[in-house]
């Protein structure tokens, strides 16, 4: 019992020390029930302690993952405070500068975009497993990872709508076909980072390492095949905001799309006029590994090395 005291003391000293150091409206906010919350608030030390004796290991087990991590592993050279209820990471101004998301921390510049990149440490779990989860994948980390890690809320929110129309299995637009329609798009929208980054992902999926080329500098001459030029037509009416009339469906349905897939062309489209005007005032950056992915083969690794 005695040792059990000793634990509780040590983790209400622990976790009042933390709510002091970076206050009240940090992790008490989301992570700490509502009951923890009034008495920490209203009664402090006594109360907390007596209420801890009721929850126990639950309570320890608890203030382990959280308040512990929080003070120790989130109060970083930056002094920059991840806010979860805000979803945003505040940056003081005497830090407004570019760092480096890195596995090592390093604290390397970044120039990916005017915004500064937060460090792993300040970002919540799972938009970390999702960023080492790419980076493992790709071999680096696509800039706009590290951008819109700024705002974890919008990370999150971008990135579930990118995956419901991206990585969908149903209707008849390939990843391919999805990727032209982004360079089409961004081509008008004039927004380098995805002109190139899928433009590159273009060329991984279609095996073909010129078309994209040519869509970039003139889509109506490119090498199209009917179905392509038909799917871009439309696209870029909904990404102009023309008036969309039978004819345009009519066209699509000529080419053996389906309402369904004017939806997912028109859902691209618009979803990227969104992504490419974020990286219009972010001033997003291509990743360099960007300009050479399919357009020379990977090298393979030498036989009987694993």
């Amino acid at each position: 019992m005695t040792m059990i005291m000793n634990l509780i003391n040590t983790y209400t000293t622990l976790f009042l020390a933390c709510c002091l150091k970076i206050g009240f409206e940090y992790e008490i906010s989301t992570s700490i029930p509502e009951d923890i919350r009034s008495l920490v608030c209203d009664n402090w030390l006594s109360s907390l302690r007596a209420f801890l004796l009721t929850r126990g290991l639950q309570l320890l087990v608890m203030f382990s993952q959280r308040a512990v991590k929080v003070m120790v592993g989130l109060i970083v050279e930056s002094r920059s405070i991840v806010n979860p209820s805000l979803g945003a990471v505040r940056v003081p101004p005497d830090v407004w500068k570019v760092r480096a998301y890195s596995s090592t921390d390093t604290g390397k510049s970044d120039r990916s975009s005017r915004y500064p990149v937060p460090c792993k440490k300040q970002l919540p779990y799972d938009i970390v497993e999702l960023m080492e989860e790419m980076e493992t994948k790709m071999g680096f980390l696509p800039n706009v990872f590290k951008v819109l890690a700024h705002r974890p809320a919008e990370f999150r929110g971008f990135f579930s709508y990118y995956n419901a129309i991206m990585n969908k299995d149903t209707g008849r637009l390939s990843k391919a076909d999805r990727e032209l329609i982004i360079v089409a798009t961004s081509i008008v929208n004039r927004c380098p980072y995805c002109v190139i980054a899928h433009g590159a992902m273009h060329r991984i999926y279609s095996k073909n390492t010129t078309l994209v080329d040519q869509v970039t500098v003139n889509w109506e001459l490119a090498d199209l095949g009917d179905r392509e030029r038909a799917m871009i037509e439309f696209a870029l009416a909904v990404g102009r905001s023309d008036t969309i009339t039978d004819k345009h469906f009519a066209k699509l349905e000529a080419q053996g799309f389906d309402a369904e897939d004017a939806w997912d062309i028109a859902s691209v489209a618009a979803f990227f006029a969104l992504s490419n005007r974020l990286a219009h005032f972010t001033d997003l950056r291509p990743n360099e590994e960007f300009y050479i992915m399919g357009r020379v083969p990977r090298e393979k690794e030498p036989k009987g090395k694993k």
